[in-house]
């Protein structure tokens, strides 16, 4: 979802990549709560570390509970501990909500980073 968020926010010419520490599969959850907003993330895949560019100018690990990735590598760090919200448990609402309010919390935060007023349109 960051990925998605991120390249909607950030400014023309600007890279963006993400891994996970135990890359599966990107979440329906995900795709539908993006696509809610306009975000269209079908087409990404779940990455590890390995698969990620090291020429990079800053990396934001979203881990809470769960193992944080290490980067060994230039660029500067950022960590937000963020509930993963395919921890979520119960039914389909409540699974979508934890989404939702992942999405919302990743937007605001990184329309910080990308000076985007109002988050994402």
């Amino acid at each position: 979802m960051a990925e998605g968020i991120a390249r909607r926010l950030a400014p023309a010419g600007v890279q963006i990549s993400s891994a996970g520490s135990a890359p599966t599969r990107v979440r329906p959850e995900a795709v539908a709560v993006l696509g809610e907003i306009g975000i269209d993330i079908g087409a990404q895949s779940s990455k590890g570390l390995a698969d990620i560019d090291r020429s990079v100018d800053a990396v934001i690990t979203l881990c809470d509970e769960e193992v944080c990735p290490v980067w060994i590598g230039r660029g500067m760090r950022l960590h937000w501990s963020l509930p993963d919200p395919a921890a979520a448990t119960g039914d389909e609402a409540t699974r979508l909500a934890a989404f939702r309010g992942a999405r919302d919390e990743l937007g605001r935060r990184l329309a910080v980073v990308f000076g985007t007023p109002g988050g994402v349109p």
